[in-house]
């Protein structure tokens, strides 16, 4: 049996933009994906918890309930805009199809909200875009489609699962921009998933890292980014080129791989890998608990000999 997310937990404020990284196979679309219960049960299951979202158990409410939070009040936005839109259907039709389920529109007024809402997203000649099909838009144009449509309830939530992974660098840009600005416009929250430090670092305000399926540091973006406490989150950001280095400054990588997860180790999944592990580290699990400051937890028993004090 795999456990894909171990204990993850968490508090998002209305209007906030919370960053979750980490390495692929971390856990980090697994566990969105059980807030919003889209895991296929079986073979995946929920085995505890609770996900509280406006008062209400999400775990706990009808499959019904559930169908109508999905788009009305939680937005998601996946990797692969490709196989995200169906491809025998016109972009607008699925735009509209949203907002006639949610929100109860006849087909005049829906239509002409999505015309507005791809308007919105920054596609040129929206409303004559309504009736082409995801193949005839390019893979920026595809991804703002899916925003259009997520955002077309109103959602008091929008989880972003990686949207910019396939898009070059200059429409990555765009995209993030563009969220920057909605979210601003629209008030809503956002949990962005990605392995891209440098967009977390000018979206979010908070930041998760995640490894192994559990968190391992979580906090404040700039204190995080400025203050690593753990080695995971020092061996990710050691690997990102900077602009304030020497030239020919060459890259520090983390050795190994991430650990099996049907055959994890004992202790600290990431003890195998990190060049502060002691004995400690791999007879238990360590928990979060507060580093320097408000609001910044790591899971290391070592985390003060990375920030530079011996523990």
């Amino acid at each position: 049996m795999v456990h894909a997310v171990n204990g993850v937990s968490y508090t998002l404020e209305e209007g906030e933009t919370l960053g979750v990284v980490g390495e692929s196979g971390c856990g980090k679309s697994v566990h969105v994906l059980s807030a919003m219960r889209l895991i296929p049960d079986p073979p995946g299951r929920i085995e505890a918890g609770e996900v509280w979202f406006d008062g209400r158990d999400l775990l706990k409410v009808s499959e019904a309930e559930m169908r109508h939070v999905r788009g009305a009040e939680i937005a998601m936005v996946f990797q692969d805009p490709m196989t995200s839109l169906n491809p025998v259907l016109t972009v607008g039709f699925q735009i509209v199809e949203a907002l006639k389920l949610h929100l109860g529109m006849d087909d005049k007024t829906a239509r002409g909200r999505a015309g507005d809402l791809l308007a919105m997203v920054g596609i040129p000649e929206a409303r004559m875009r309504l009736d082409d099909y995801p193949h005839q838009f390019s893979g920026g144009m595809r991804q703002r489609a899916m925003l259009a449509m997520a955002l077309s309830c109103n959602p008091k939530l929008l989880i972003a699962d990686e949207p910019t992974t396939a898009l070059d660098v200059t429409i990555q840009a765009q995209i993030v921009d563009l969220v920057k600005r909605l979210r601003e416009r629209l008030g809503m929250a956002v949990v962005w998933i990605t392995h891209d430090l440098g967009v977390v670092a000018g979206l979010a305000q908070n930041v998760i890292v995640m490894y192994a399926g559990y968190i391992v540091e979580q906090g404040n973006v700039r204190d995080i980014y400025a203050r690593p406490r753990h080695p995971y989150t020092l061996g990710l950001l050691r690997s990102l080129p900077r602009l304030d280095e020497a030239p020919g400054t060459k890259l520090i990588s983390i050795p190994g791989l991430p650990p099996d997860l049907l055959v994890l180790p004992p202790g600290c999944p990431f003890a195998p890998r990190c060049s502060y592990a002691a004995d400690m580290c791999v007879e238990a699990v360590p928990s979060l608990e507060e580093a320097d400051g408000e609001n910044h937890w790591v899971a290391c028993f070592r985390w003060g000999h990375i920030a530079g004090r011996k523990q």
